[in-house]
């Protein structure tokens, strides 16, 4: 608890909000395009752990800030891929998109009635699910195209839009909600229900992000579960972070790439949920 004091009393105020040092900010950001451009999906996963240690800003304001971000990544990273060749699976984009598009806007609002508590909880257990499926699709010997449960080279256009117009609604709702970009649902979800391999995976999660976190991050901006000045400074870092990213991604192979997608998530699940303990502890006692 001293040390939390200690580190809230080194951060300036700007206003009605206390934030971090602008080099702080840009550092964040860095961080965050950095994982969201190689993983190819947003870098809620490291921007906000890092905005719930360096800021006083209740949770919902967090993810509101981390979902500004995440626009950057989307449209810096998709630009790199396609200026590097990388596919795109345009049959499950588009549907993914158009669901995006109706499902980021309530979960910007989901985001702003949510308790703190449950946030945190339910941003652990999306965490652990998705690390682990994708961890045990790496080392397992089954190929992805024959594990899927709707193998995109052999499910007619009919089928494949309607149902990635579903999933991208609960994928939009769930990333605006969360301040994720969609990239640790959307991936899963082209590689585990699509047979879609890892890279174009990442691909197309970047581009279905760019509709839908500018979708939901003017949600946020309007409800006010979003700081501005803190997304702009943060989004400079994650400009050179996700075209960095972007661009290590193309030297690893599909299964390499897994492995550290599955990995990341995980360890990322463990110390959010390490961080949630302690806190329950801290108010029972």
């Amino acid at each position: 608890m001293a040390r939390r004091v200690t580190e809230r009393k080194k951060l300036f105020e700007q206003g009605d909000e206390i934030l971090p040092p602008t080099t702080t900010c840009g550092l964040i950001g860095f961080a965050g395009g950095i994982v969201g451009g190689f993983l190819g999906g947003g870098g809620g996963v490291v921007t906000i752990p890092s905005l719930d240690h360096v800021t006083t800003l209740p949770r919902a304001r967090i993810h509101g800030t981390a979902a500004l971000v995440n626009a950057v990544i989307a449209v810096v990273g998709t630009s790199v891929y396609s200026l590097h060749g990388g596919a795109v699976d345009w049959r499950t984009g588009v549907g993914l998109i158009i669901g995006g598009l109706v499902g980021a806007p309530l979960g910007a609002r989901l985001a702003a009635r949510l308790p703190e508590r449950q946030l945190r909880l339910l941003f652990i257990i999306v965490l652990l699910l998705a690390g682990g499926k994708i961890l045990f699709d790496a080392v397992s010997s089954s190929g992805q195209a024959t594990s899927a449960l709707l193998p995109i080279a052999r499910t007619p256009y009919l089928i494949v839009i309607p149902i990635a117009c579903l999933l991208g609604v609960v994928i939009g709702a769930w990333s605006s909600s969360l301040g994720l970009g969609g990239g640790l649902l959307a991936i899963p979800t082209l590689v585990l229900i699509f047979g879609i391999n890892q890279h174009t995976a990442a691909g197309t999660s970047l581009l279905v992000m760019i509709p839908n976190t500018i979708v939901g991050s003017i949600a946020h901006l309007r409800q006010g579960t979003a700081s501005p000045r803190l997304g702009s400074f943060m989004g400079i870092g994650a400009l050179v972070g996700a075209a960095l990213g972007s661009w290590i991604a193309f030297l690893l192979n599909d299964q390499v790439l897994q492995l550290i997608f599955g990995c990341f998530v995980l360890l990322m699940a463990i110390r959010e949920g390490c961080t949630f303990y302690r806190r329950l502890r801290m108010l029972q006692a």
